[in-house]
C-alpha cells in the first residue's frame, strides 16, 4: 500500500480574493475570466485600488487546493512547491500543515518573495486572476522528493507550471519518474490561457500520454482546435487514458477509458467560481483512490464543487470537507 494517495506539484501562491464590479476590470485593463501573469508592480497597483473592497486571504495554488481537498476528505497528500522565508511563506506553510499535507518545505527556506494571486470575483461569480509568481517561478527538479513520489498512487501536476523554464522540466522529470515507478499520472490544463499560449510546453509535459487529464470545456476546445465537445473528446483520447471535462453549470463529462459518462450538476446559487475546478479534481482523485468508480467519483466531485461555488473563497473551511463527504454518502 502506498503512503500517499496524491503527490502534487504546483505553484505555491497566497490567494488574495476580492469582490469587484465588471467596471473595475474594464477600467484597469484586466482580461476577464483568465489567469494573467503580472509583475509585482502591476499587482501592487491593482491592490491599491482594492483595499476598500472585501478581501479574503488563503493558501492557494491550483494543485495545492486539490491535494488539500484530498487530505481533508481523509486521504493522504504530499505537495512539492516553493515559497520564501517571508511572512507570506510562513502563512503558506502553516496552511499546508493545518490541512495535514506533507511537503518538501522546511524552516530553512530561501530569501525572496512568496508568490501571490490576486483573485477578482465579479457579480456573475466569474473569477479573474492576476498572478505574481515570485519565488514559485523558480520551482525546479531540486524540490522533487523522489521517495515520496514513488510511494504515491497518483502524481498530480497543474498546467500553470508550464510557464516556468525550470518548473516545466521538473514536471517532465516527475512524469518520467512516476511512469518508471508504476505511479499513475494525472494532469490539469488549469486555464484556457495555458492551452492558448503555451501549447508546446503542455505537449512536452503530457508526452506520450497521461493516465488522467482534467480540463474545462474551453480548454478542451482549444486543445482540439475545434468547435464541438465531441471532436475535442476524440482529441483528448489520443493523449489521455481517461479524462474529465468540467462543464460549469452543466455538470461534467467523464471518460473512464472505455465509455463516456455525463455527470449532472448540483443546483447552487453561484457566489464565487474560484477553486471549483480544483475542488472537482481533488474530490475526483480522492474518490478513485478510495474505492469509487469513475461515475461515483464524478458525482462526488460535482457535489463538492457546488459547495465551493456557493461560498466566497477557493476552499471550504477545514471541518466542512468531512461534512461534504458524509452528505454525499448519505444520498
Amino acid at each position: 500500500m502506498k503512503k500517499y494517495d496524491l503527490y502534487g506539484m504546483g505553484n505555491a501562491l497566497v490567494d488574495m480574493e476580492f469582490e469587484v464590479p465588471d467596471a473595475f476590470l474594464e477600467t484597469m485593463g484586466v482580461e476577464k475570466g483568465f489567469m494573467t501573469l503580472v509583475d509585482e508592480g502591476r499587482q501592487f497597483e491593482l491592490l491599491e485600488f482594492l483595499r476598500v473592497e472585501r478581501g479574503v486571504r488563503s493558501g492557494g495554488g491550483s494543485a495545492a487546493n486539490s491535494v488539500v481537498a484530498n487530505a481533508l476528505f481523509g486521504g493522504t497528500s504530499f505537495y512539492t512547491c516553493l515559497v520564501s522565508n517571508d511572512e507570506m511563506g510562513d502563512f503558506y506553510v502553516s496552511e499546508l500543515a493545518r490541512a495535514g499535507v506533507d511537503t518538501n518545505l522546511s524552516d530553512r527556506r530561501p530569501d525572496g518573495v512568496t508568490g501571490k494571486c490576486l483573485v477578482m470575483i465579479t457579480p456573475d461569480a466569474e473569477r479573474t486572476m492576476n498572478t505574481y509568481l515570485g519565488i514559485s517561478e523558480s520551482l525546479s527538479e531540486a524540490q522533487l522528493c523522489e521517495d515520496a513520489l514513488r510511494d504515491s498512487e497518483f502524481l498530480y501536476a497543474e498546467g500553470y507550471l508550464v510557464t516556468s523554464p525550470t518548473a516545466r522540466p521538473a514536471v517532465v522529470r516527475a512524469m518520467s519518474l512516476a511512469r518508471g515507478a508504476g505511479v499513475k499520472t494525472a494532469f490539469s490544463f488549469s486555464d484556457p490561457s495555458m492551452v492558448k499560449y503555451f501549447r508546446l510546453g503542455l505537449e512536452e509535459i503530457v508526452g506520450d500520454g497521461v493516465d488522467l487529464l482534467f480540463c474545462n470545456r474551453e480548454e478542451a476546445l482549444l486543445w482540439g482546435d475545434c468547435r464541438t465537445l465531441a471532436k475535442a473528446a476524440d482529441q483528448l483520447r489520443q493523449r489521455a487514458g481517461a479524462f474529465v471535462v468540467t462543464l460549469g453549470g452543466e455538470g461534467a463529462l467523464v471518460y473512464d477509458g472505455y465509455a463516456f459518462h455525463e455527470i449532472d450538476p448540483y443546483p447552487v446559487t453561484p457566489i464565487d467560481t474560484n477553486g471549483a475546478g480544483d475542488m472537482f479534481a481533488g474530490a475526483f482523485l480522492h474518490g478513485i483512490t478510495h474505492g469509487m468508480t469513475y461515475v461515483q467519483a464524478g458525482n462526488f466531485a460535482s457535489y463538492a464543487a457546488s459547495k465551493v461555488v456557493g461560498t466566497f473563497g477557493p476552499r471550504l473551511k477545514t471541518g466542512q470537507y468531512s461534512q461534504v463527504l458524509a452528505g454525499f454518502r448519505a444520498m
